[in-house]
């Protein structure tokens, strides 16, 4: 007698270069021309970037110097992020006609639980190419998916056929998709990690699995014991529709690069200011003040401190950043600063999925 198995019907859907998207599609002039959006070719950070400007190795997170530098063509659009939000809305109603579980990461990507839909359809990859063609009819923007038994393979298979594609990843083809998939394309395995697992001769997802539990604790520390399971597509982390964010922050990015701890300071005062307004807005407060330093060379460091009361008072948060400011000297001229709060005064309810058999 066989022991019926069951499984999640997972999609994961991503807009394709979703901020540069939306301002092409709102002035046809930038449409089919290299695009970033935020930072300029004399300051900033890219935020987005459209495929167009991709193909020259424009990323985000790049400086708009070195954009430019990759593409001379390029052209710089300001962020309007009260417009993609209101574009996010309409895109997550969408979703909301297939199902409640309803996790989003960011404006522009999803994961969603099918396993049990409002449609009635058995087909978590049916659902998906509607969804993608009703995103594309109703709000004009093309969508990528992804589509499997657990939120980490249907996070990967989304970026499998971008742009305007999809791909799913049948229950019995987990492991062999993951046994050949290169490591650096495993969700969550940073560069740091992928340039570790390459020096213990991991290159591919069968190199990881063929590796024991206690090699990797031995060797990734905690992390060792969740590669030894995604590899194996062991994944049980839900599909959370009230997902509640661990922390909350405000940062700011100067005009002019800051040498001087006082004109700091001076900031920090306002940037905890805003980050009071954030925190009242959700009654949220928090433990853990963690100052963010973003150096003219763009490496990043990070203070914290850890009170034993929960704040949320921008005096707090302004005198626990300005220790942490002055806990040891810069290292170099500051272009932004941040403010986060997290150990958050929020609970996190766990809710109970069923898990059903399906067809994909």
């Amino acid at each position: 007698m066989e022991l019926e198995v069951k499984y999640r019907k997972i999609i994961h859907v991503d807009m394709d270069a979703f901020y540069a998207s939306v301002e092409q599609m709102d002035n046809p002039e930038l449409k089919g021309k290299p695009l970033a959006v935020g930072g300029s070719e004399v300051r900033g950070v890219v935020s987005a970037a459209s495929y167009e400007a991709r193909k020259f190795g424009v990323r985000s997170a790049m400086s708009g110097i070195q954009a430019k530098r990759n593409c001379p063509e390029l052209i710089f659009v300001r962020p309007r992020f009260d417009r993609y939000k209101e574009i996010s809305n309409k895109i997550r109603k969408i979703f909301h006609d297939y199902t409640d579980l309803v996790e989003p990461l960011s404006l522009d990507e999803a994961y969603l639980d099918v396993t049990q839909n409002k449609k009635g359809n058995p087909s978590a990859t049916l659902i998906a190419q509607e969804i993608r063609k009703r995103i594309f009819e109703e709000v004009g923007l093309t969508a990528s998916a992804g589509i499997s038994v657990n939120k980490f393979v249907a996070k990967i298979a989304s970026d499998y056929n971008k742009p305007n594609g999809q791909k799913t990843v049948n229950p019995d083809e987990v492991e062999d998709f993951l046994e050949k998939l290169d490591i650096k394309k495993f969700y969550g395995i940073g560069k740091v990690t992928t340039e570790k697992m390459y020096h213990h001769g991991i290159f591919t997802g069968k190199d990881l699995k063929s590796k024991t539990k206690e090699y990797l604790e031995q060797h990734f520390g905690k992390s060792g014991g969740f590669y030894y399971n995604i590899v194996r597509g062991i994944h049980n982390s839900e599909v959370k529709p009230n997902r509640i964010s661990k922390s909350v922050a405000a940062e700011h990015t100067f005009n002019e690069n800051l040498t001087s701890e006082i004109f700091m300071q001076e900031r920090l005062e306002r940037i905890a200011a805003e980050l009071e307004k954030r925190l009242k807005k959700y009654n949220i407060s928090g433990k853990t003040v963690t100052l963010k330093i973003k150096y003219s060379d763009f490496t990043t460091q990070t203070r914290s401190k850890t009170l034993p009361y929960f704040i949320s008072d921008k005096g707090l948060l302004f005198e626990t950043a300005k220790e942490l400011l002055y806990q040891e000297r810069m290292k170099d001229s500051v272009r932004l600063l941040g403010i986060s709060l997290n150990n958050l005064n929020t609970e996190i309810k766990k809710t109970v999925v069923v898990q059903l058999r399906f067809e994909f």
